[in-house]
């Protein structure tokens, strides 16, 4: 579902970033989509033998990419930033923050003068309000850390579930993924409302309640989930990137791989202009940033917030998004393009046959939706 909630890595993000195997906590090869009436998909079968999506913990990832920053040579402040201070020409940008070096709560504050700025505070982001980057809308992932007996966690082994439908989440969907010792069962939604994220929850918790009995909750998340890019993503020399930039995709929901990513294109980005930090980068610079992340991944946004405006809005058209799920040309479209972050065109009669697919799925939905 985000970045922060569900914590899925796709395969091409575990070769690229050079990803350890022992950060993984299990290899999904297996999904079952779960329609509105019940009806349960297996899909999976497209996969070959070294292909899976992984599952971690966030708390163990973002340890792992914290220590490796500092072993090629970052430095690591552990502090609560609260203001970022503007130049009003050429200068030094001011980072107003509490140091919590000594392990306190409230921090000791400090000031850091700075060149550039890349915004990676997540969804919230300070640093987004003081350049005045805009607002964006945004779902609610919920998620409780489940810890289940023995056999119950067999069966997680190596597959998760995906269910559909106005009880788990009036647009988008809810899911049950393995984790290292446990699931993680959750949801997502539009609605601000509290009492229906949690109605949502109890959802789910219903729908998978024969598989979760005898589990004992270890851990309850909520996070915010951008629904689109910020307005405004580069205001002279601060960039976002990740959730503070709004890169997580609709429909899927994902963003650990996109915030990844849009980190090392902004990073490249400024390594390109800084002529090896003899000049310090221009908005012009950092907006070249923006324009190759754009090029590279604009259809793929485009095309997920189709799937989602259509598929997601009543329990018919979900009917028929999982039994299109059921085809194998889907699945490996699918998978393809989220395993390698990439949307594969399919060959021309293969698509013709998913578009009448899609069409009969959708009349068919309407008499299926419960």
């Amino acid at each position: 579902m985000s970045s922060l909630a569900v914590g899925a890595i796709p395969l091409c993000m575990v070769a690229e970033f050079d990803l350890p195997e022992n950060i993984i906590d299990r290899k999904v090869r297996k999904m079952k989509m779960i329609s509105p009436s019940n009806v349960e998909v297996n899909i999976g079968h497209t996969l070959k033998d070294d292909e899976y999506i992984g599952m971690c913990r966030r708390e163990v990832l973002d340890g792992f990419m914290r220590d490796r920053a500092v072993s090629l040579g970052a430095v690591l402040i552990n502090g609560t930033v609260h203001k970022l201070e503007i130049p009003s020409g050429k200068g030094a940008y001011t980072l107003h923050y509490a140091d919590h070096s000594d392990g306190s709560l409230e921090g000791t504050a400090k000031t850091l003068q700075v060149d550039l700025v890349i915004g990676a505070d997540g969804a919230n982001s300070r640093i987004a309000k003081a350049i005045d980057a805009g607002d964006y809308r945004y779902a609610i992932a919920f998620q409780e850390r489940i810890r289940l007996p023995e056999d119950k966690m067999a069966y997680y082994e190596d597959l998760a579930e995906m269910y559909v439908g106005d009880d788990v989440s009036t647009d988008f969907y809810a899911w049950v993924f393995p984790k290292y010792d446990h699931v993680a069962v959750g949801t997502g939604t539009m609605s601000p409302n509290k009492a229906d994220i949690k109605k949502l929850q109890a959802g789910i918790r219903a729908r998978a309640a024969k598989k979760l009995r005898g589990g004992k909750i270890i851990r309850v998340e909520a996070h915010p989930i951008p629904e689109h890019p910020r307005p405004r993503r580069v205001v002279g020399r601060v960039a976002l990137v990740g959730d503070a930039a709004g890169t997580v995709t609709k429909s899927s929901g994902e963003g650990i791989y996109f915030a990844a990513k849009s980190a090392r294109m902004c990073a490249e980005t400024i390594v390109e202009f800084s002529d090896k930090g003899n000049r310090i980068p221009t908005e012009a610079d950092l907006q070249v940033y923006l324009k190759r992340w754009d090029k590279m991944y604009g259809i793929t946004y485009k095309v997920l917030d189709i799937l989602q405006t259509v598929f997601y809005r009543s329990d018919a058209t979900r009917e028929a998004f999982v039994e299109m799920c059921s085809d194998v040309d889907v699945q490996k479209l699918t998978f393809d393009s989220y395993l390698y972050k990439t949307v594969v065109p399919a060959n021309p009669l293969v698509q013709l046959k998913i578009t009448a697919k899609t069409i009969g799925s959708l009349i068919r939905g309407n008499a299926l939706a419960p």
